[in-house]
């Protein structure tokens, strides 16, 4: 699904009021279900990219009997328009939501959703599932799995006399074997890592971002040794950057700019269709004798608005939607664009992920995938991120910048726990 914001799933934060307007202007044409002569349902997207996909969420509407159901396709920022038509009568019944789901769940505008998803709640790709419940109750259901992972060019790396990496070490490495006057060994994006990371490396270190405990999981010495190996790779110039397009599109890995390139799931046909077999995929190499491969994953949740006039309809679609047809979960995840459905069942079942690199994406994903935390917030992410940055491309020292962000994410908490 294309854009970068798309690609990482992220919250958009503030800006309730500017958005309101936003809310009003945006968005205005609907696509009438017409299915049912039950009650009117209004039912929102984000703005997709690839071709097909809202004629797609029209045709499901339309077959919908009990109901009839209007889609509203929003351009622009997608985020900021929800959270304003929110506190108004004018917003959706059924919605997409991500990034600011908390501050819905505690602001008491979404509703709770566990009836609708508990017969089948452990078919849900549980990494994907988790960021959608608080307090014992799921408030969103998980709609499709993006996620992201390392592609590699398999002759490059047999002329290189490097084996696939296994742990951050092996990375570090093997990007420094495999640049070359003519290509770079590695590309996580034209800043280096900074803008797509994320916590994947604390991921592989076996730390993570808010811990089962609800207290930050990265307050370790672990952190550190991790983002320095990424600052390693920066300062050994073994990093591509500035490649005419950045890490969500394969284009620089195709053209042989670099041996590897961390991306996403929907590269991979456009890479195939390029490269035959001559790529294998990986998860984000383990760091340190506690650290496990680090897969992101993140999926947009169908939620229902607590203002909604017609709340038990609105939930009733949204469980025929997500939960009972999944004939349609599984031709809105692999027919516009190529992504994992979120039902275990239907991964597994799905032909074009049956064999090769998409078999060992699902795999990976399934065994490997993290999820940002509900408790994750923006202002968390951002400290995160500069601090990242400073690591990266300045050399900051990695302890220093992260108790900073650890102080940032304990006042956090104690925000967010107290709402």
């Amino acid at each position: 699904m294309t854009g970068i914001d798309r690609r990482r799933l992220l919250a958009a934060g503030g800006g309730v009021a500017a958005a309101a307007a936003l809310a009003t202007a945006c968005g205005s044409n609907t696509g009438r279900g017409g299915g049912g002569s039950g009650p009117g349902i209004s039912q929102w997207y984000h703005q997709y990219g690839e071709p097909g996909v809202e004629r797609a969420v029209k045709r499901y509407a339309a077959a919908y009997d009990k109901a009839s159901v209007s889609v509203q396709w929003r351009p622009g920022d997608y985020d900021r328009q929800t959270a304003a038509a929110l506190l108004t009568d004018a917003g959706p019944d059924v919605f997409e939501v991500n990034g600011p789901l908390l501050d819905q769940i505690q602001g008491g505008q979404v509703v709770d959703l566990t009836a609708e998803v508990e017969p089948v709640k452990d078919d849900f790709n549980q990494a994907v599932l988790a960021p959608k419940i608080w307090q014992g109750k799921i408030w969103g259901i998980p709609q499709v799995i993006d996620m992201q992972l390392l592609y590699y060019r398999k002759s490059l790396l047999k002329d290189a006399g490097v084996q696939p990496p296994q742990t951050l070490d092996e990375l570090v490495d093997a990007a420094k074997k495999l640049t070359t006057k003519k290509a770079k060994g590695l590309f996580l994006g034209n800043d280096g890592g900074v803008g797509v990371l994320g916590g994947t490396p604390l991921f592989a270190a076996g730390l993570s971002l808010i811990g089962e405990d609800g207290k930050v999981g990265f307050d370790d010495p672990a952190a550190a040794r991790t983002l320095g190996k990424i600052r390693q790779l920066y300062a050994d110039k073994s990093l591509l950057l500035g490649a005419p397009t950045d890490w969500s599109d394969p284009a620089a890995f195709i053209q042989g700019l670099t041996a590897m390139q961390w991306s996403g799931l929907w590269a991979l046909p456009q890479i195939k269709k390029a490269l035959g077999d001559d790529f294998g995929v990986l998860p984000f190499p383990k760091d340190g004798a506690g650290g496990k491969p680090s897969v992101p994953v993140g999926a947009y949740g169908s939620a229902v608005s607590a203002r909604s006039r017609r709340k038990a309809e609105a939930k009733a679609f949204a469980k025929w939607l997500w939960v009972d047809r999944t004939e349609y979960q599984q031709d809105f995840a692999l027919s516009y664009g190529f992504h994992i459905p979120a039902r275990i069942s239907l991964a597994k079942k799905a032909e074009q992920l049956r064999e090769g690199a998409a078999a060992d994406a699902v795999r990976f994903a399934t065994d490997h995938g993290y999820a940002e935390p509900l408790l994750w917030t923006t202002a968390d992410r951002t400290a995160y991120q500069d601090a990242l940055s400073r690591i990266i491309k300045d050399g900051a020292n990695p302890e220093s910048e992260l108790k900073t962000v650890v102080r940032k994410a304990n006042a956090e908490l104690q925000r967010v726990k107290k709402k």
